[in-house]
């Protein structure tokens, strides 16, 4: 499941357990990325509240599937399977349109955005999101302006910015420590977007 050490559920300490019982899913499964963080509960915790604040938070404008492309994007770019498998099944189930979710994943696969099922300002958000992945030092305020003109409001610029960021990171805490799906309910999510303590995967 992973290079270093991790704790499984049954073997928690109460500290631990507690977090556990927070982000868990059906049958007490506890998604692998999170159990990467066992050995240090306060990173996730951290991990918990960037990615439920970024991504599933009622206060977002940027439709949730889309924050879940970008996510699927990101991890593409970084060849991070793990996010990969996770976040597409996730995109599936807030489409509900399977053959929109398969366009989307096509288009994503082939790296070939700008031709694929999105609006303008989406595929300008995805040009945005591979240069701040692949070459973070060529982002540029013309990047940003080119959003607002197609429509994104400041506000959803930096959601866009805030969902790259985040998926580089989880990215990078599972291919550096060798995190696998072995095990995991693939889709999951907290979907309580209107309460950010509810970490509940469902």
């Amino acid at each position: 499941m992973a290079w270093i050490h991790t704790i499984p559920y049954e073997e928690a300490n109460e500290r631990l357990k507690k977090l556990y019982d927070r982000v868990k899913g059906p049958d007490n499964n506890v998604d692998n990325i999170m159990m990467m963080h066992s050995l240090r509960p306060h990173t996730m915790e951290g991990h918990m509240a960037i990615y439920k604040h970024v991504l599933h938070h009622s206060a977002n404008k940027v439709p949730k599937w889309f924050l879940e492309t970008i996510g699927v994007w990101v991890s593409l770019l970084n060849d991070c399977h793990y996010c990969v498998d996770h976040h597409y099944q996730g995109l599936v189930h807030l489409l509900g349109d399977d053959d929109r979710a398969q366009a989307i994943r096509a288009a994503l696969d082939s790296q070939d955005t700008d031709n694929g099922p999105f609006e303008n300002k989406e595929k300008a958000a995805l040009r945005y999101a591979k240069v701040l992945t692949r070459a973070p030092l060529a982002a540029s305020e013309a990047m940003v302006a080119e959003m607002r003109d197609l429509g994104y409001e400041d506000g959803e610029i930096l959601e866009i910015n805030q969902v790259s960021a985040y998926f580089n990171y989880a990215n990078r805490t599972v291919m550096g420590l060798g995190c696998s799906t072995r095990g995991d309910i693939l889709g999951l999510s907290p979907n309580q977007s209107d309460d950010p303590d509810n970490w509940s995967h469902s």
